[in-house]
């Protein structure tokens, strides 16, 4: 079902006053600072019926409402804007881009931490020299035995990377051949930052028994990466009260620790918009209340790297997707 204009407004002003104050947004409210030209009595029917539709909850009894994981995703997808910074934002930015664009590392390092500050949220910056320009010609399997498989893969380039593993199902070069043919066919073309894990589940669905392939070809792509971490404003997460409390402020901390677990949230694929991916609300565990927005970028000919912005699910992703639209006018004008 498709929402109205008046619904869509709406949503728009409670998803903007929860960000701001943290706390459920009442009918009266609504009316009186967003100046939508119809009644509390009206929005109120109308947040209402939002909640039916599951875009808003209302946490307490006779409390306001407040956004939806699903509420969240429809902000960002169609209704969220870019804004314009403040000018003091865009100077820091300027300065930054200016002073290290020749230097990479401390360009990244710099640029982390000035969006940490900035923001108030957590930033990871992950890059990787040359992965991901690299793009996959083809594989080839070569049976070396009827217990180990050599796996080649061939970059356009010209590089050539390989590793041997053991294989619990016995597979003649016949049909070796037909499994290189058929990953050749599903990833010549790509490039070596596109195996996300969406693809990886795919393909593994496609070639069946055999996808313990994949994990060593996903194994061989990331092998001998010159990449880097550098992240920023891990405890800004204490200044939320949605996180006020310590054990879950404990476990964010841990998930940070925890870099498997960290760059599996970051490469999770969630709303495309522009070149940014975000991912709201996700997994089981502490990630359930995160939302992750990431942008990729190249920096140079040899670098492509990734920034991402870890906050509340309550993040002001306006201000955040106005900041990397800047950051990545600055970088392409370079």
């Amino acid at each position: 079902m498709d929402l109205t204009e008046r619904q869509l407004n709406i949503l728009k002003a409670i998803v903007k006053d929860y960000v701001e104050t943290a706390e459920a947004v009442g009918s009266r409210t609504i009316s009186k600072k967003y100046k939508l030209g119809i009644s509390a009595a009206t929005i109120r029917n109308e947040m209402s019926d939002l909640e039916d539709l599951g875009y808003l909850v209302q946490p307490h009894t006779s409390a306001g409402r407040i956004p939806t994981k699903k509420g969240y995703m429809l902000y960002v997808d169609s209704l969220m804007g870019n804004r314009e910074l403040e000018e003091e934002e865009k100077e820091m930015l300027r300065k930054c881009v200016e002073n290290n664009f020749n230097r990479v590392d401390d360009l990244i390092e710099e640029l982390s931490k000035i969006l940490s500050s900035i923001t108030n949220y957590t930033t990871v910056a992950v890059y990787d020299r040359n992965r991901g320009l690299r793009t996959i010609k083809y594989i080839q399997l070569v049976s070396l035995s009827p217990e180990k498989i050599l796996l080649i893969l061939v970059a356009d380039n010209g590089e050539i990377k390989s590793r041997e593993f053991d294989t619990l199902v016995e597979l003649s070069q016949a049909k070796l051949n037909v499994i290189s043919t058929s990953l050749s066919n599903k990833l010549s073309g790509k490039k070596f930052s596109d195996l996300d894990e969406e693809m990886v589940a795919y393909i593994k669905y496609e070639i069946g028994e055999y996808s313990e392939i994949v994990d060593d070809l996903v194994y061989l792509l990331n092998a001998d990466s010159d990449y880097k971490i550098s992240m920023n404003g891990a405890t800004n997460i204490f200044s939320y009260p949605e996180f006020s409390d310590m054990v879950k402020a404990k476990s964010f901390l841990n998930m940070l620790e925890e870099r498997d677990s960290l760059a599996k949230m970051i490469r999770t694929k969630g709303i495309q918009k522009d070149n940014l991916n975000i991912v709201i609300g996700n997994g089981d565990d502490v990630s359930t209340d995160l939302s992750i927005i990431t942008a990729t970028y190249n920096v140079q000919d040899d670098l492509q790297g990734k920034i991402s912005f870890i906050g509340p699910t309550r993040m002001d992703y306006s201000k955040v997707y106005s900041i990397l639209n800047y950051m990545s006018m600055l970088l392409d004008g370079k």
